[in-house]
């Protein structure tokens, strides 16, 4: 697929970019040997190949569900400028009409 240079002003328009027709020469050549480069990988059969989540043979290390930090819920509330009910209340960031 090759782009034209008026493809090329709409994808910088629908992308709020301002291009000037030097930008637009420039781009256009390397935008579509990208989407040639695309074309290419997506003819490639892949049907044999087994997807893979990583690329290396490894598995997630697993760690026992424990506790291991104390609670320190009071001395952080303590401390806090405002709480109510075990919450930290905090300014309004958002003005309403």
């Amino acid at each position: 697929m090759s782009l034209t240079p008026d493809d090329i002003k709409k994808i910088a328009h629908l992308s709020r970019l301002n291009m000037t027709d030097e930008d637009i020469a420039f781009y256009t050549p390397q935008l579509s040997n990208i989407l040639h480069f695309v074309e290419q990988m997506s003819s490639v059969d892949t049907s044999h190949i087994e997807p893979l989540a990583n690329p290396l043979d490894l598995s997630q290390r697993e760690r026992p569900d424990a506790v291991t930090e104390p609670d320190q819920r009071e001395a952080f509330q303590a401390i806090a400028p405002k709480v109510e009910a075990g919450l930290y209340l905090v300014p309004k960031v958002i003005e309403g009409e």
